[in-house]
Order: C-alpha cells, then sequence, then structure tokens
C-alpha cells in the first residue's frame, strides 16, 4: 500500500478522496473533465427503484459558506441505472464503485439494494437512512434508532456486499443510530448527510425553495461533520466514512484525525469539478508539512 493507500470494507482504495453522492452524477460525465480513476472511488447519485422527477423548482439556493439543496432524489431508478448509466460508466471508470441507494419504504431499499448487489462493479451499498419514511408519518428512517435498524439488517438478509448506513445529523444523538446500524449488521457508516435549513426571499416574503426547507452542506457544516464523526468512530468497531463541507487536503487530513477512514467530497464538486484531483493531488505535500508518513497512521489520532 501507498501511503495515500487506505482500506474499506476489506477493498483498498489508492487513496481517501470519495465524490460524494448526488455530486457526481454517474461518473462518467466528469471522465470528459479528467481520468476519475485518480479517486479512491466514488458514489454515485442517489438511486430509488421507480425513476424520480424530484421536487419542483427552484430547489437550489446558494447560502454563505455553503448551499441548500432540495433536488428530492431525481434519478431515472434502479432498472435504468443498471443497463444505461452502469453501462456507460463501465469504459472510463475501472475500480469498484460505491452504489448510493434511497427508498420510502423497507421494501424500496431491499428491493433495489437486492439489484445492485448483483452488479459485479459495485463495490460497496451505501443506503441513505436520510429518506422520510411514507409509513411512519414522513419521518426519516435515519432519525430513529430502531427505524435504521429496521432498513439495514432487511437489506443485509439479501446482500453479500459491504453495507455502508448513510447517516442523517438531523438527531439529538447520531450514536444511537449509528450504533443502530451497526447491530443490524452494517459494515461501515458514513456521515454525515446534509443539515435541514431554509431561507427566505426578502422581495418575495416567501421560502427561496419551492420545498420549503433543503438541505444545507457546504464549510458551513464542516465542524458539525468533523464533530459527529469524532463522537461515532468512538463508539462504533465499524469504519467511519467522514464527510461534510470538505474542500481541501487539510480538511482530508483533520476529518481522517477525527476518526474516518475516507472522506467523501460533496458540495465542493459543484463548485469546482476539478475538486478532488486537487486535493488528491496536493494531500502528500500537506501530509509532509505535519510530518504524516501514511494516512492510516492517523485515523482517530485525535
Amino acid at each position: 500500500m501507498g501511503r495515500l493507500s487506505v482500506e474499506l470494507c476489506g477493498i483498498e482504495l489508492d487513496n481517501p478522496v470519495i465524490p460524494a453522492s448526488g455530486t457526481f452524477g454517474f461518473g462518467y460525465e466528469f471522465a470528459e473533465l479528467y481520468d476519475i480513476n485518480c479517486l479512491g472511488t466514488f458514489s454515485f447519485k442517489g438511486t430509488t427503484k421507480d425513476p424520480r422527477f424530484g421536487n419542483p423548482t427552484p430547489r437550489i439556493a446558494e447560502c454563505s459558506m455553503g448551499m441548500l439543496n432540495a433536488v428530492g432524489l431525481q434519478n431515472p431508478g434502479v432498472e435504468a441505472v443498471i443497463h444505461e448509466e452502469l453501462q456507460k460508466l463501465k469504459p472510463v471508470f475501472h475500480k469498484p464503485v460505491m452504489a448510493n441507494i434511497s427508498g420510502f419504504s423497507v421494501d424500496d431499499y431491499v428491493y433495489t439494494a437486492q439489484k445492485l448487489d448483483a452488479e459485479e462493479q459495485v463495490g460497496w451499498l451505501e443506503i441513505n437512512i436520510s429518506c422520510p419514511n411514507v409509513h411512519g408519518g414522513g419521518m426519516s428512517f435515519g432519525t430513529d434508532p430502531d427505524a435504521a435498524y429496521e432498513v439495514i439488517h432487511a437489506v443485509r438478509q439479501v446482500t453479500k456486499k459491504p453495507l455502508i448506513a448513510k447517516l442523517s445529523p438531523n438527531v439529538t444523538d447520531i450514536t444511537a443510530i449509528a450504533k443502530a446500524c451497526e447491530n443490524a449488521g452494517a459494515d461501515a457508516v458514513s456521515l454525515i448527510n446534509t443539515l435541514l435549513g431554509m431561507r427566505i426571499d426578502l422581495k418575495t416574503k416567501k421560502p427561496v425553495l419551492a420545498n420549503t426547507t433543503g438541505g444545507l452542506s457546504g464549510p458551513a457544516v464542516f465542524p458539525v461533520a468533523v464533530r459527529m464523526v469524532y463522537q461515532v468512530h468512538k463508539a462504533v468497531s465499524i469504519p467511519v466514512i467522514g464527510m461534510g463541507g470538505v474542500s481541501s487536503a487539510e480538511d482530508v487530513i483533520e476529518m481522517m484525525m477525527a476518526g474516518a477512514c475516507a472522506v467523501e467530497i460533496g458540495a465542493a464538486n459543484l463548485v469546482d469539478p476539478f475538486a478532488c484531483p486537487t486535493i488528491i493531488e496536493e494531500l502528500p505535500a500537506v501530509m509532509d508539512k505535519y510530518g504524516i508518513e501514511n494516512l492510516t497512521d492517523i485515523i482517530g489520532i485525535a
């Protein structure tokens, strides 16, 4: 293993940098700009059982030190992802890819996970439990330990590949959710997803987003993400993937010191499509600056 190499659920990554779901499409779009094989891997666009158009517009809003989004899981559905999107990815990406899965019922998650588990190019299944449970009054699966356990346990029964539970930060105690996912059979957890926020247009006196609220991402959430990664790393024995406002090589190292074995980068890709390769290129110099020989040496060192 090289000095940037890390391991994620038994699969070696050349480096810990992973573009986050929803900010990197299905990968081949970015392959027109650079060789995406330089990445550790990437998490492709959140996929549901059926096609989704998403929420009404406007569904993106800028704000200080970040952005709000209420895209609403727009995607072509799992069948189209398998037969169209992954086929376009194969010629340009020669590593295992992370499949991000969303759903609105336990059966939704199980169906989609089972389909993607059978795909050779899929290395991990990242289960986004921040989705509203339509059978539970609309509350996110990821805000209740029992609901989180139910989803991960059900998916675990029908899949063999590593399961990563993607956690919502919109909770009082994120460690309780992480422990529930670990007990249900998750092989790793990734956090944080976006924080709930909103903006109001002073001229129209109405919310900026058609959905009223949206997910806050970007540098503003970074300290919250570091704190939660630190807490979860101490609470569970499975690997932690850190994300939330990461936009530099220094941020990657800080997140790993908090306990992350790999780091997802989201909103930064929307600001600069070359954010991830730039961070990978700058990591060795930043490691030298702080006397770090190998990245694996600093995981959870804080």
